[in-house]
């Protein structure tokens, strides 16, 4: 969290007298400023510094704003009980406050009790209502379908822990199949076996429990898949009087889920052919004529990317010079200059190229983009003739940026 984000946010919105003159902060802000700069930027002195603030000025006009501050710090450093406290609050004045809502509702039902539950319900339906009514995703599809998907099963798991705790079995029974059903995860099927256990149905919760031990989740611990191996074994010998025939369920659960896996990474392949890629040479870019381009064809070759985008006033500065080191590898097939445009609007580039005369050789990042973690542009990348990066360039110093490109093509001819 910085600091100087903090002051701007709690400060910027200041009357300022007409016409401009000098004035010193006001007292309550400079006492602000001078604790937040006490605190050196740590979460919990964060915190603590804004809740003194506000007890001894709660009349200050910046409260709404340092409660939000507070919120997401509780957030941050899962802080369960001033989550709900400051959340709640904000919620009230910005009911549509995604990551609150998710956050708010989870904490809820970690506190436990029926009233927590009920509040829990209202958030996560609420998180479910706007998953629901916001449009289907248009540019980077497969990734925002996923996060979609994975929100909104949360947000159904979370209503089937309340109802659970409500007494309310089938619901939540209903509510995690469908959460499973949407999002398959470890978490989701330990719910829906839960939610099953609770209606008596023990052989189906053992099947729910096994697909738990047998789903590959990033986010699960060995803690998880231990209790998750435990509770299968258990409601297996309840439901069959021994362990005889656990092993083959463990096997069926495996076939089963990577069945629906695989099945779920299909779907998201065919509104994205990049969604799985592991390594950039797996990647096709489109490009601006329509063609598409596999990158791999391109190993055997030192690769110039340079990403840029029409917004980027330094990237037309850089144009002209990644030009001049374009015509010194002109007479050399083995080396492939790459220009990708990042921009959301792809609709921007052919007006953009013919304004400014640039080549029609343009292809979209598709993606590329974020699996390299280019967070600035222009960068230009150089892959080697294995398709490993072997060199990144973040900016550019335009006195120099011609030979330090050259010198790094020749290098990575030379490896």
């Amino acid at each position: 969290m910085s600091i100087v984000v903090l002051i701007w946010v709690l400060l910027a919105q200041q009357p300022s007298p007409s016409p401009p003159q000098p004035q010193k902060p006001l007292p309550e802000n400079q006492a602000l400023m001078e604790a937040l700069t006490d605190a050196n930027n740590s979460g919990p002195d964060v915190i603590r510094v804004l809740e003194a603030f506000l007890q001894k000025y709660p009349a200050t006009p910046q409260r709404g704003e340092i409660e939000r501050l507070l919120a997401r710090a509780a957030v941050d450093g899962k802080d369960d009980p001033r989550t709900i406290l400051y959340g709640q609050r904000v919620l009230a004045t910005s009911p549509d406050d995604m990551l609150l809502l998710d956050r708010v509702a989870r904490a809820l039902l970690a506190a436990g009790g029926r009233e927590n539950a009920e509040k829990s319900l209202k958030y996560s339906r609420a998180f479910a209502a706007n998953i629901e009514k916001a449009p289907a995703p248009a540019d980077d599809s497969a990734r925002k379908q996923e996060e979609r998907d994975r929100g909104y099963a949360r947000a159904l798991m979370f209503q089937a822990r309340a109802q659970a705790i409500l007494g309310n079995k089938a619901e939540a029974g209903e509510l995690a199949a469908r959460s499973y059903s949407i999002y398959p995860c470890e978490e989701g099927a330990r719910e829906w076996g839960q939610a099953l256990e609770a209606l008596g149905k023990l052989k189906e919760a053992a099947e729910r429990y096994a697909d738990a031990f047998a789903i590959p989740d990033s986010r699960s611990t060995d803690a998880d898949r231990a209790e998750d191996r435990r509770k299968l074994a258990e409601l297996y010998r309840k439901s069959h009087h021994s362990e005889k025939g656990l092993g083959d369920l463990t096997l069926m659960a495996y076939d089963r889920t990577a069945a629906l896996l695989d099945s779920r990474r299909q779907k998201l392949a065919a509104l994205d052919p990049n969604f799985a890629a592991t390594d950039p040479m797996q990647f096709n870019l489109s490009g601006l004529d329509g063609a598409k381009l596999k990158l791999a064809s391109l190993k055997g070759s030192v690769v110039v990317v340079d990403f840029w985008a029409t917004w980027c006033v330094p990237c037309r500065t850089q144009h002209p010079l990644y030009e001049r080191v374009l015509e010194r590898f002109k007479a050399r097939p083995d080396v492939v200059f790459l220009s990708i445009d990042t921009d959301e609007d792809h609709a921007l580039v052919p007006s953009f190229i013919d304004r400014n005369h640039w080549n029609h050789k343009v292809y979209f990042e598709d993606g590329l983009q974020r699996f390299l973690q280019v967070t600035s542009i222009p960068t230009t990348i150089l892959f080697d003739r294995n398709g490993r990066v072997a060199s990144r360039m973040n900016g550019f110093l335009p006195d120099k940026f011609v030979e330090q490109l050259t010198e790094r093509i020749e290098s990575a001819l030379r490896d």
